[in-house]
């Protein structure tokens, strides 16, 4: 390795001043690039995308005239809001994909509980 004279303001190599860089804090241009999120997700994006999949499961929801309907409602209202999430991941806002796809597990869940629920009290499965 060749000598290189210090910078001008820099104490020379050896000299009672100077100190070797610890690697700590980086003293120069990072050797690799950053990369940066092109679409990060916040908190007002997860709870525009919780809000709208709230919205949309409710309403298919409603479609339905017994437990059974809701229930068929809902499913095919979370399948459909899953591939929704699906194409934001890779195209969109990945923080409201990430409302979607939170809100419409849940949802899944209470249909799933209803369901239970009616099973258990006329011991006949309410889905067919």
């Amino acid at each position: 390795m060749a000598w290189q004279p210090a910078l001008p303001g820099q104490p020379q190599p050896g000299s009672p001043g100077a100190r070797t860089p610890s690697g700590l804090f980086p003293s120069g241009p990072p050797s690799r690039p950053t990369w940066r999120e092109p679409h990060p997700v916040t908190g007002a994006g997860v709870a525009a995308g919780g809000a709208l999949a709230a919205a949309w499961l409710v309403l298919f929801g409603l479609l339905g005239r017994d437990v059974s309907g809701y229930a068929w409602w809902t499913v095919l209202a979370g399948g459909l809001a899953w591939l929704a999430a699906l194409a934001l991941v890779r195209f969109g806002d990945r923080g409201v994909a990430t409302g979607v796809a939170i809100v419409t597990a849940g949802g899944w869940s209470i249909a799933a509980a209803v369901v239970a629920v009616r099973w258990a009290a006329s011991g006949d499965w309410p889905l067919w």
